[in-house]
C-alpha cells in the first residue's frame, strides 16, 4: 500500500502537492507547446496545437481546482512555495554550469 504522508528527515512528503504541482506544471507546458505548435505551425499542426492548448487548461485548471477542494483553499501558499523551489534549483544550476563553464575555459 503506498503511504501518502511519508515522514522524511526533514519534514513529511505531500503526495498531494507533488501530483498538484505535477499536473500546474503539465498543463503549463502542454500550453506552452500548444501556442508554440499553433503559432509556427500549419494545417494539422495548428489544429494540434489549438487541441493542446485546451488540453494545457483543461489540466492546470482540473489539477488546482482539486488541490483547493481538498485543502480548503491552500492552493497559492503551494504555488508560491514551489516557484520558490524551482528558482532556487534554476539558480543553482545556472551557477553549476557558470563554475563548470569558467573551470573548462581556464585549462
Amino acid at each position: 500500500m503506498i503511504a501518502f504522508s511519508t515522514s522524511l528527515v526533514t519534514g513529511s512528503f505531500d503526495f498531494l502537492g507533488f501530483l498538484t504541482i505535477l499536473l500546474l506544471i503539465l498543463g503549463l507546458f502542454l500550453l506552452l507547446a500548444g501556442v508554440f505548435t499553433a503559432y509556427f505551425g500549419s494545417g494539422k499542426s495548428r489544429t494540434i496545437g489549438i487541441l493542446l492548448i485546451v488540453v494545457g487548461i483543461v489540466v492546470a485548471i482540473g489539477g488546482g481546482y482539486w488541490y483547493h477542494l481538498a485543502n480548503h483553499g491552500q492552493l497559492a501558499s503551494l504555488i508560491l512555495g514551489a516557484f520558490y523551489i524551482l528558482l532556487a534549483a534554476v539558480i543553482g544550476a545556472l551557477v553549476a554550469v557558470a563554475i563548470f563553464l569558467v573551470a573548462i575555459m581556464k585549462s
